[in-house]
């Protein structure tokens, strides 16, 4: 049973943490789950604070990486509602820009199961299911180091995949103008490129 002193500090914590992640996250949804995010990082990190005195700058240091982490998923894998509510209706013209780039995004996953065992997971749980490298590492009993190489191989096989596919065009930022798959290229049995 937890004691009135720690639900009073838990209280406290919460009211100082929950305005101050409000103004960086924008769905109160996704606030509170931010918020419990920190107190369980929190928890799990209380054992190795040295000092009670820096308890304060660390919690709020630990709240900035969860934000951080939180906006890295949310950007790689936007739903209908967070575009909707986190942008301005975008214009036609904003349309016909990033519709050849979310056609494409739909099709990577029959992609990423055609690469070999090592880069397969570490994509599947890195960009697919928005994982950090840390904690996909710590998921698959590899260092980090290694798990950052199996992520940077398993793109570069990726890519290959996709381009041999697919005839993929990018603008000068990077960004898919158009996709169209090649008549002679290999493509995964449930893919669906137009």
């Amino acid at each position: 049973m937890i004691d009135a002193d720690a639900r009073a500090a838990v209280a406290s914590l919460r009211a100082q943490l929950r305005p101050f992640i409000a103004r960086r996250v924008a769905k109160p949804a996704d606030v509170d789950d931010v918020l419990q995010d920190v107190f369980l990082r929190v928890h799990r990190g209380m054992a190795d604070l040295r000092d009670d005195q820096c308890f304060g700058p660390w919690v709020y240091q630990v709240t900035r990486s969860a934000i951080a982490d939180y906006r890295r998923a949310a950007s790689r894998h936007p739903t209908a509602a967070n575009t909707a509510s986190s942008e301005p209706a975008p214009g036609p013209e904003h349309d016909d820009e990033r519709s050849a780039e979310r056609q494409l995004a739909a099709h990577v996953a029959p992609f990423v199961a055609m690469l070999p065992s090592p880069y397969r997971e570490a994509l599947t749980l890195t960009e697919l299911q928005g994982v950090t490298q840390k904690e996909a590492a710590d998921i698959l009993g590899v260092s980090l180091s290694g798990m950052k190489s199996r992520v940077q191989r398993g793109r570069a096989r990726l890519r290959a995949l996709l381009e041999a596919c697919c005839h993929i065009a990018l603008d000068a930022r990077g960004h898919v103008m158009s996709c169209e798959r090649r008549p002679d290229g290999p493509a995964p049995k449930d893919c669906r490129c137009e």
